[in-house]
């Protein structure tokens, strides 16, 4: 590498939004100043999406098989274990293109995240501060669009609380609402950014130390095993809180 190897360097040049992308083997690809890395990836993201759901998925296929079958399963998940559990089956229908958007979005940002030459969006703040802020715009908008608003702030609000009580909980309701989002965000964002913290400060320990520090490859390597969990785990995650946040507030108990 040159010089003196400094391991902050190392693990920031690897975990930071970037103007460059480095690909073994090639000069370094430098980005337009329009384009960072992590926006890089979602467009690669949403580029093998459509290529996946647009070539690869067969929709006229009576049998599904192979990638199709997989797909269908997938989508059946979100939809009878994530999507009609938490808004029933008339909203959940019409949900549904979002959390699957959601499930397989996040997904593979997060699996492209874990190759080699590519970066992972959604330990970008930014990336998953947005994911949730859709969330946000469906559980306020959504809600108000669907019952109406009275309707919206009559939900936030406990049964039988006396109108002088509505001053001190409506704020907080309102608050409350800003904290689940909150919540999305930092989860995602917080998950997939602590694991590559890990496995890049193991493989850098590796490079400062040499054959001293191997066991530290072994370890790595089950980290990275384990990411591939994770990721799989929070995009589960996300799409599950996102689909009952949302669905408290379009059915409310109260």
């Amino acid at each position: 590498m040159g010089g003196e190897f400094n391991l902050d360097q190392y693990m920031m040049h690897h975990m930071t939004n970037r103007y460059e992308w480095d690909l073994p083997g090639l000069p370094t690809i430098h980005l337009p100043p329009f384009l960072s890395l992590h926006a890089l990836m979602i467009l690669l993201c949403a580029a093998f999406l459509l290529f996946l759901f647009g070539v690869v998925y067969d929709k006229r296929s009576r049998v599904p098989r192979g990638v199709t079958n997989l797909l269908e399963l997938i989508i059946l998940f979100v939809r009878d274990d994530i999507v009609y559990p938490n808004l029933g089956e008339e909203d959940g229908r019409k949900m549904m293109p979002l959390f699957c958007n959601f499930f397989f979005f996040i997904l593979f940002l997060n699996l492209f995240g874990i190759i080699p030459v590519f970066a992972t969006a959604t330990s970008n703040i930014n990336v998953t501060a947005a994911l949730a802020l859709i969330s946000f715009c469906f559980m306020v908008f959504g809600s108000i669009q669907k019952n109406g608003l009275p309707a919206f702030f009559k939900a936030l609000m406990p049964s039988g609380i006396l109108a002088l009580d509505i001053i001190l909980f409506l704020p907080l309701e309102l608050f409350g609402l800003l904290i689940k989002a909150f919540a999305l965000m930092i989860r995602l964002f917080a998950n997939m950014l602590a694991g590559h913290i890990v496995i890049i400060s193991l493989l850098g320990i590796v490079v400062l130390m040499g054959a001293k520090a191997l066991p530290a490859v072994g370890l790595a390597v089950m980290i990275y095993m384990l990411e591939v969990m994770v990721a799989v785990l929070q995009a589960y995650i996300f799409t599950l809180l996102s689909a009952m946040f949302v669905g408290q507030m379009y059915h409310p108990a109260h």
